[in-house]
């Protein structure tokens, strides 16, 4: 879904700027899906080295939370309001169920409402197989303008 305000193309550009000025996130191999009018997709590939049980292959609940912490804060600045940036104040993170082994994950997050500081959002992480949710997130970002 994109900002009919802006080309889809800065948009995108400037969400993928946004994450690989994360070393964290650049680290995590994000990828901006989906950008714009304060919503943002973006996915991950499933890697050994983020496993945090050996015994299952699933993905560690962090690498999770850092996914859907970067997609939220993505579409802050995605958000119509233009912030010049944003900074997690609050992201409350319910796991649902571990990640199936070897298969990418995707964040999708949305601002449910802004004030003139503050963003909240609603996230989901999710796997290919899609039906039941990995996690869910509510949270807090700040919204600079």
């Amino acid at each position: 879904m994109m900002d009919d305000t802006e080309p889809a193309d800065d948009h995108t550009r400037i969400a993928q700027q946004f994450i690989e000025a994360i070393p964290h996130a650049r680290a995590l191999s994000m990828r901006v899906d989906e950008i714009g009018a304060g919503r943002a997709v973006i996915s991950m590939p499933w890697a050994a080295h983020l496993v945090g049980d050996p015994r299952t292959g699933v993905i560690h609940g962090g690498v999770v939370s850092a996914l859907m912490d970067t997609c939220c804060g993505a579409a802050v600045m995605a958000h119509p309001s233009n912030p010049r940036s944003t900074a997690t104040i609050d992201l409350r993170i319910d796991y649902m169920r571990g990640a199936t082994p070897g298969q990418r994950i995707t964040a999708r997050a949305e601002c449910y409402h802004m004030t003139r500081s503050v963003a909240f959002m609603r996230a989901v992480a999710l796997d290919e197989d899609g039906d039941n949710p990995v996690a869910t997130a509510t949270g807090a970002f700040t919204a600079e303008r």
